[in-house]
């Protein structure tokens, strides 16, 4: 296994260990630099999308105005680069993006994990959003997946087939993942604003992050990524710059029974 991912955190950050898991409230890239090497298995960053917005709820939000391409990669590249250093030899991330910076974003990744560590471009199909009288409907996200080395850990998830011939089967999941987006009535739904489902971090965890390895979340908002990996067996280390964010993933962290130790 990797080795704790104790580090000496920035000392305006603030954190918070429970069973399993631990949640930083602080900037990603000073975090990130305090983590020791080769400490987690699987990384999850659901980064700004650089869509010009401020997002707001009851529950919180955050500032997602990049005013270009130069800076935005001012921002993620230099996390690329840190999560190579502390994800394990087996390790992959799992970048999670929209249409203004995929095709960007896979560059700046084989910049550092080089062309061999790509593994899958995959497309979450989410059915939810308005429409266009100007252009097709957008209605998916691409998160790539690259690995750290050739041994990177993955189990295919298997899902319900479509066919006739094999109705009531399974089958291994594809490139296409078509998991609903969470509608406002949802039990799981929070209030935070860019919230992901669990269904769709259960699946991409329990097939890129072995059974009791560390999952890392320098992103994590509302939590749901820490939450997935907890009730799949694994354990979790986030981190987010909004206090907000901070007592919502501790909430929902506080209510999940875990197996494991407290980490680190």
């Amino acid at each position: 296994m990797p080795t704790p991912a104790t580090s000496t955190a920035p000392r305006d950050a603030r954190r918070i260990d429970g069973p399993g898991w631990s949640v930083v409230e602080g900037d990603a890239g000073s975090v990130l630099a305090s983590l020791a090497d080769g400490s987690f298995d699987l990384c999850y960053l659901d980064p700004p999308f650089g869509t010009g917005r401020t997002f707001a709820s009851a529950a919180g939000g955050f500032d997602d105005r990049c005013s270009s391409a130069a800076e935005f990669g001012a921002l993620i590249r230099p996390w690329i680069r840190q999560i190579h250093r502390v994800l394990a030899a087996h390790g992959s991330i799992l970048l999670h993006a929209d249409w203004r910076h995929s095709h960007r974003l896979r560059l700046w990744l084989e910049e550092v994990f080089g062309e061999a560590g790509f593994v899958n471009h995959l497309v979450w199909s989410y059915g939810l959003g308005g429409s266009s009288p100007r252009r097709f409907a957008r209605k998916h996200d691409d998160i790539l997946y690259f690995a750290k080395g050739p041994d990177y850990h993955f189990i295919p998830p298997r899902v319900p087939a479509s066919s006739a011939r094999m109705k009531g089967m399974l089958k291994k999941a594809t490139d296409v993942l078509s998991i609903p987006a969470i509608n406002n009535m949802a039990h799981e739904r929070c209030g935070w604003p860019t919230q992901k489902p669990l269904a769709l971090l259960r699946m991409l965890i329990e097939a890129c992050c072995p059974p009791g390895g560390r999952v890392l979340d320098p992103c994590m908002g509302s939590g749901t990524t820490l939450v997935a990996a907890i009730e799949t067996g694994r354990r979790a280390f986030g981190v987010d710059a909004s206090p907000a964010a901070l007592e919502i993933a501790l909430t929902r962290l506080t209510a999940v029974e875990s197996p494991l130790s407290a980490v680190g």
